[in-house]
């Protein structure tokens, strides 16, 4: 199973980007999606999760600005980013657990997508 990222790119402060991300492959049961950042090589943080019920939490530094969602009919997430602030700027990546048909846990990662937030 792997997922792939898209939507990242570079926006003025106070503009907004939409991510999407896609789970394919031998998809047996994904469980909790989220979506965390951070630079290359350094601890990653998480900025929202969300559960196969569709039941989100989001990062204090975030709340209010950033959305996130999910399409489980496309093995899909979003993260909807308003109100982009400089510190905003990460490598943004896709986290899923998923149980395969013989109940194994995986703990898979997308590639990242870059935000870029500068004037």
């Amino acid at each position: 199973v792997q997922l792939v990222e898209s939507g990242g790119g570079l926006v003025r402060p106070g503009g907004s980007l939409r991510l999407s991300c896609e789970a394919s492959g031998p998809i047996f049961k994904l469980n909790t999606m989220a979506w965390y950042r951070g630079d290359p090589g350094q601890p990653r943080d998480l900025v929202a999760s969300i559960t196969k019920d569709g039941w989100p939490i989001h990062a204090d530094s975030v709340r209010g600005r950033f959305t996130i969602s999910r399409d489980n009919t496309k093995n899909t997430i979003y993260l909807q980013m308003s109100d982009l602030q400089p510190d905003d700027t990460a490598v943004y990546f896709c986290n899923a657990r998923h149980y395969t048909a013989g109940y194994d846990s995986q703990d898979l990662w997308g590639q990242g997508t870059q935000v870029t937030v500068s004037a």
